[in-house]
């Protein structure tokens, strides 16, 4: 029991994670990927904002660090909340759910390789070798995940979007290492800045979406767990276990999205299963303790584990 109540928040998480690519898949088509974008952080905001006046309570001066990193917030909306929830939906216009988690699972190990060469952090041949194995398996993935396998070589649309998608989260992930605001507070600030400057472009180009109450039904799932539940079971999984630990706990994103979306009727391939598997032991051999070491010019900031990353690179769903 106590082990459940333990592990259960991070499980959760990735659960309420997963349910946005298949949710999403679903209801992208009676809503544009703009509208859905809209949408989800116009509704998660209420919620996200009474959530961190409840779990940050203890920073009283949160919102004056959020206002004196104005720019930055401003910044990390346009990329990981704006710009990846737009590729994200675009992307399920033509992908599978699953192709893009199996795709999305590669990010760990792309803000590993970004560190490197951004943040001047080394990196140990192991995690070299886990790169390249990572991205092996999203070759695999793209070229052969759809269902004619082998038989019809090709890249559909959407896996470049998701390719597109992680480039952008590992901009945000990298920026994010500059912030001083609480997490809670930095994920509703920048929300809500994304609904703002959203809004304007909504009343430009119209609303289209005519939603059936099914749409509706896979609209408020999506404002309500992987948008505001999902930070909340996040964050008291990186209080209890630590990041380095809960970090481990986004492999089961793919798994979890290949469970509900087969559950709903989605046929799984064989090499998606093969794809996503090798993706996932290419991470582990990324991002395992070790496998990155800070730079001679890194500075303590720079130097933040690659543990840190992959807590940073839940947020992204």
């Amino acid at each position: 029991m106590h082990l459940l109540r333990r592990y259960s928040p991070a499980v959760l998480a990735q659960l309420f994670w997963a349910m946005n690519f298949v949710v999403a898949d679903r209801v992208v088509a009676e809503f544009t990927p703009l509208e859905l974008t809209f949408f989800r952080w116009l509704g998660a905001f209420p919620i996200l904002l009474v959530i961190t006046i409840w779990i940050e309570r203890q920073h009283r001066d949160k919102w004056r660090l959020a206002a004196r990193e104005w720019w930055v917030h401003i910044l990390q909306a346009v990329l990981g909340m704006v710009g990846y929830t737009l590729l994200l939906y675009g992307a399920l216009e033509s992908t599978s759910p699953v192709n893009a988690s199996v795709i999305s699972a590669l990010n760990p190990a792309v803000i590993a390789l970004a560190a490197v060469v951004v943040l001047g952090e080394s990196i140990r041949r192991g995690g070299v070798l886990g790169i390249a194995i990572s991205f092996v398996g999203v070759v695999i993935v793209v070229l052969l995940g759809g269902p004619s396998g082998p038989s019809d070589l090709s890249i559909v649309p959407g896996d470049l979007l998701m390719l597109g998608a992680i480039s952008v989260w590992t901009a945000y992930v990298i920026i994010s290492r500059r912030l001083k605001t609480p997490p809670i507070t930095a994920t509703t600030v920048q929300v809500g800045l994304s609904a703002l400057m959203l809004a304007p472009v909504m009343a430009i180009v119209g609303i289209q979406a005519q939603p059936s109450v099914e749409g509706l039904w896979g609209l408020a799932l999506i404002i309500v767990f992987p948008s505001a539940l999902a930070y909340l079971l996040w964050n008291v999984a990186v209080t209890q276990l630590g990041p380095s630990r809960t970090g481990v706990f986004l492999n089961l994103l793919p798994v979890f999205t290949a469970i509900i979306a087969v559950a709903l009727g989605d046929d799984l391939t064989v090499w998606q299963i093969v794809g996503g598997l090798i993706v996932l032991a290419g991470v582990y051999l990324t991002t395992r303790p070790g496998a990155t070491v800070p730079g001679p010019g890194a500075s303590a900031a720079a130097a933040a584990p690659v543990a840190d990353a992959r807590k940073e690179s839940s947020d992204r769903t």
